[in-house]
């Protein structure tokens, strides 16, 4: 899910990616918005009360408010600049990068608030803005534009003109295609919700607090190596079955020449 690009992309491999990182996604923003009160996946929130501060020239506290939004631009942006700058190695799956670097500062956060108190919660804010714009980023670039994980405006909007859409088969023919749409954001809003449920459960119910974030990077690190383990073996029936066929050609081949 986390290899195929371009043509070579289908319903099923959106699908696998929407749901692991739309759940993640869940669980970060219920677990950053009960330890800090802030919504951690997306910006739309903060742009407004960042607008408010300045309208009411509060120009000092709404500062905060724009760190927020330029952490999840500039994570965006990481994600992007290191998918392109390392795209040309065929080798590299380049994608697996800033999901990686989304698990290091997960697992970093949870545990440096098991050693050390927490004086500077803007600053572990600012860290998942920054990783849920990296997340958002790739999410993006791999699905080709398809696939949107960490906030849910956009999907609601797209899901309302898409069902309408399906009242007018006469104008919208394609209905196979605007179905699977429709299946895959369902499929993104309703894991995002299972996320965050099971995300306040580990944080309040369970107690763990912010080591709910070790759950999210588990799961990523699960799903990447998965995806990993999955594309190693696929790969090699691929070789076995061309070698297979390689040697029955060859004995064809000397049947005929004898």
């Amino acid at each position: 899910m986390f290899r195929h690009q371009g043509k070579s992309r289908t319903l099923k491999h959106n699908l696998r990616i929407a749901t692991v990182l739309s759940f993640v996604a869940g669980v970060v923003n219920v677990t950053g918005f009960l330890a800090f009160s802030q919504l951690t996946t997306n910006v739309t929130g903060h742009f407004a009360l960042f607008i408010t501060d300045v309208a009411n020239f509060e120009f000092w506290s709404g500062t905060i408010f724009l760190l927020y939004i330029v952490s999840f631009l500039f994570g965006s942006f990481a994600s992007s600049f290191l998918i392109e700058q390392y795209k040309a190695n065929k080798k590299l799956n380049v994608f697996v990068i800033p999901a990686l670097i989304e698990c290091l500062i997960l697992i970093g956060i949870a545990l440096f608030s098991n050693i050390f108190q927490i004086d500077y919660p803007n600053l572990i804010i600012c860290l998942l803005l920054f990783i849920m714009g990296m997340q958002n980023s790739f999410v993006t670039k791999i699905s080709n534009t398809i696939v949107r994980t960490t906030h849910l405006t956009g999907l609601f909007t797209d899901l309302g003109i898409e069902l309408s859409q399906l009242l007018f088969p006469e104008t919208h023919k394609n209905r196979r295609q605007i179905k699977e749409t429709i299946k895959l954001r369902v499929y993104i809003i309703c894991f995002f919700f299972f996320g965050g449920i099971i995300g306040g459960f580990l944080y309040s119910g369970l107690d763990l607090k912010l080591n709910t974030l070790l759950f999210a990077a588990c799961i990523l690190l699960v799903s990447l190596f998965f995806d990993d383990i999955r594309f190693g073996i696929i790969k090699s029936k691929r070789k076995f079955n061309y070698r297979r066929k390689s040697k029955v050609k060859k004995r064809i081949k000397s049947k005929v020449i004898l």
